[in-house]
């Protein structure tokens, strides 16, 4: 079994969150001692069962924990019946059990008004694979044309990677969003997520993806947040702090893993189209970041910089109102001379931060403007919380 980078607490409660099939299970599984009780809620069997049963669970739990406790009470999938929380959060205050929940949806978990069980465990994310967990088997250009789930990535297991993506599309981003009635319509929700992988990474217009719908812009805005509730997507916000540009105020959004989003897209085939593939690149590179920060536990934020004149900033990493670094990526090694513009008009207002292009480079190097050339591997190494020192 591959290593995940994550690690979780060793004696707090915790909510590990994420896609499926990105490897909650098998992480959560590895955690097991004899002793310690797993109750996985994914068979509707069961999940039926703890509903129609008020206090089956608070029972079970505590039976075992008496023969047991020390025990670690694994609950799979919790958002299949979020009244389960309270009677955890009881658990948790009376008798002092450690829980840990897994769930690919927190959508269901706030709309039947859990609250998380406020601070009494800690939240974790868990992503696809990373570059620096695949470790030798890393390949980029599969990486962005099928992704990083796990089960793709794993020598022992026969899967047809075109067959898994467009099975996953089609009965878990489409029909199981439906059915867990988190939208009452399925057809212009399908057209929605083909338009978001089609914009992936984009700066969203939310007036044009609702005509595009044939849907309202609130509604737009409910599916976006559906996608980030089911760990399906994230935003990144804009940097708004300027005194002397007007800067654009809408969002970016990203699609998990290139994979899902090349199978929504259409363009699950190799080689890429060089578009594409510096669009993929770009959003393999994020994700990247993204699951480092989260990994690592640090408190830097993710943003971008764009004025509304076009020059533009891939991502900010900044602490508060203070940037650290702004980073252009560049899929290929090859620098014109336009590609640092958004860099340099940045530095004009924040002539403090680093300022970095990170790309398929073969080695660091100083360019004009105190900017630095980085190879994108070797960017991902970096001790990105103190990247600004």
């Amino acid at each position: 079994m591959l290593h995940r980078e994550l690690t979780t607490h060793k004696s707090k409660s915790f909510f590990l969150f994420g896609p499926r099939q990105t490897g909650k299970t098998t992480l959560i599984k590895s955690l097991l001692r004899p002793a310690d009780l797993y109750i996985n809620l994914l068979p509707q069997r069961v999940s039926l069962g703890y509903a129609n049963e008020p206090g089956r669970f608070h029972a079970e739990v505590l039976a075992h924990v008496r023969l047991h406790p020390k025990a670690l009470v694994i609950v799979d999938e919790v958002q299949k019946v979020p009244a389960l929380l309270d009677d955890v959060h009881d658990l948790i205050e009376d008798h002092g059990i450690r829980f840990a929940l897994t769930g690919s949806s927190a959508r269901k978990l706030r709309r039947s008004g859990s609250n998380l069980l406020a601070g009494r465990a800690y939240t974790y994310k868990l992503y696809p694979l990373t570059e620096r967990e695949l470790g030798a088997a890393f390949n980029l250009e599969r990486a962005l044309t099928v992704g990083c789930l796990p089960a793709l990535w794993n020598p022992s297991a026969d899967e047809d990677p075109v067959e898994f993506l467009r099975t996953y599309v089609d009965t878990y981003l489409r029909e199981e969003i439906a059915m867990e009635g988190l939208v009452k319509d399925l057809a212009p929700f399908a057209r929605f997520l083909d338009l978001a992988a089609a914009n992936d990474g984009e700066i969203i217009n939310f007036s044009a993806f609702a005509r595009d719908c044939g849907v309202s812009v609130k509604t737009v805005q409910a599916y976006f947040q559906i996608l980030e509730d089911t760990f399906l997507a994230f935003k990144i916000s804009p940097w708004l702090r300027s005194a002397r540009k007007r800067l654009v105020a809408h969002p970016k959004f990203f699609l998990f893993d290139p994979g899902v989003t090349n199978a929504l897209a259409h363009t699950l085939h190799s080689p890429l189209p060089a578009a594409v593939r510096g669009r993929r690149f770009e959003q393999f590179l994020t994700l990247q970041i993204k699951a480092r920060l989260d990994y690592d536990h640090t408190d830097l934020a993710l943003s971008f910089w764009r004025t509304n004149t076009g020059q533009e900033v891939d991502l900010l990493l900044s602490r508060g109102d203070l940037v650290l670094a702004a980073v252009e990526i560049k899929s290929t090694p090859r620098l014109d001379p336009g590609d640092l513009n958004g860099l340099r008009a940045f530095r004009a207002d924040y002539p403090q931060a680093r300022s970095l292009v990170v790309g398929p480079f073969d080695r660091r190097r100083q360019l004009a403007d105190n900017i630095e050339a980085v190879p994108w591997r070797e960017f991902l190494t970096t001790d990105l919380s103190a990247i600004g020192r």
